[in-house]
């Protein structure tokens, strides 16, 4: 892992917050399809930040969650409460998106922000801990001081 992996998943957490936030304007000017959105560009953000380590991406949603779910959630790295909430979000935005005369609840946007608002913080506690970025900046400087 070099440095512009670590910057790229630092990018992507700063892309989550930024839609997270957007998620919560919507939510109180009670556009409630939006919200949920904004909420699951949030928690896919968060996601590709902890993908952004490896080497591994995609281009295609269902794959990146799919992934995730796979490599992450399965293996106890991340809460299966995650995985299926992560679903679940999916699945409202993609019918929020998609299905001409979907209305969304309060309460569903409501629920879908708090659910975004747990993956940051799972995804943003992960990324903090020594295993993740502080060994990917040691590594960097040993690489450094070779070169």
């Amino acid at each position: 892992m070099d440095n512009r992996q670590i910057d790229l998943s630092k990018y992507r957490m700063e892309e989550a917050k930024d839609s997270l936030k957007v998620a919560k304007h919507c939510l109180d000017a009670e556009f409630y399809k939006d919200s949920i959105n904004r909420s699951y560009y949030a928690s896919f953000y968060a996601i590709k930040a902890v993908l952004a380590l490896g080497t591994i991406d995609f281009k295609r949603h269902k794959d990146v969650v799919a992934y995730f779910n796979k490599e992450f959630v399965a293996k106890g790295i991340f809460e299966r409460e995650l995985g299926r909430r992560l679903g679940t979000l999916k699945q409202l935005r993609e019918k929020s998106d998609y299905d001409d005369f979907y209305l969304a609840s309060k309460a569903q946007a409501e629920e879908q922000y708090h659910t975004a608002e747990f993956i940051l913080d799972c995804i943003g506690k992960y990324l903090e801990t020594d295993e993740v970025y502080e060994s990917s900046k040691e590594a960097a400087l040993l690489t450094e001081n070779i070169e």
